[in-house]
């Protein structure tokens, strides 16, 4: 637990290092400026696509959840921006029609920091989108054994995201958000001290609603 908690403290501080990069050339705001940050906090349902094998065939399958969700966002210029999501979820894990029938492999926790660099089409206007794309670390933990299983260990791992959403702001500093991402994840398993392993393919959509402040 402590190896991966370390993992995700790495990850989280370069994207936040990312994020506190010196601005592109050409924009007249200071770099540490207030107005570069914008923050959100959201509610994000995480539904994954699962899917994946392992030795004993079947098919993995993970249940969705919601949580809430809160990012930070860093304009390098007017346009262009890199956002940090913070979340965790929890998922219920399955294993359909294997060799040894239908499995509860047990649950766990996902925690799963996403950066993604973006570009804004009209930052300035009250109607406000954007896309993005980007990288992803999903870190399995809090496993706990399922009813048909013991001793279930996931290790985390790195993947892509592409997202789409837009801002509809209400005034100067406060607005409405709608966001969707698409994440393509897999996370190694062992079950049962190794007796059984698998590649679970999580490959989420993470749909989001929430409200956004910027200063």
């Amino acid at each position: 637990m402590f190896n991966k908690m370390m993992k995700v403290a790495l990850v989280s501080g370069v994207a936040l290092a990312a994020l506190a990069t010196p601005a592109m050339a050409g924009s007249d705001v200071d770099v540490f400026a207030k107005e570069r940050w914008q923050f959100r906090l959201r509610g994000i349902g995480v539904m994954p696509d699962s899917g994946g094998h392992t030795s004993i065939n079947g098919s993995p399958d993970a249940n969705d959840a919601i949580v809430p969700e809160f990012d930070i966002t860093y304009f390098f210029t007017d346009h262009v921006a890199a956002e940090l999501i913070l979340a965790t979820s929890p998922h219920d894990l399955d294993l359909k029609n294997s060799d040894a029938g239908d499995l509860d492999l047990g649950k766990t926790m996902i925690l799963p920091p996403t950066l993604t660099l973006q570009y804004h089409f009209t930052p300035d206007e009250t109607f406000s989108p954007y896309v993005g794309a980007g990288v992803n670390y999903t870190l399995p933990y809090a496993e706990e054994d399922g009813a048909d299983t013991n001793t279930l260990e996931a290790d985390g791992s790195f993947g892509y995201a592409l997202q789409a959403g837009f801002d509809y702001w209400m005034n100067d500093n406060w607005g409405l958000n709608l966001d969707v991402k698409k994440v393509w994840v897999d996370v190694d398993a062992s079950i049962n001290s190794g007796a059984i392993t698998g590649e679970v393919d999580l490959d989420p959509w993470i749909v989001g609603a929430g409200v956004s402040y910027r200063f």
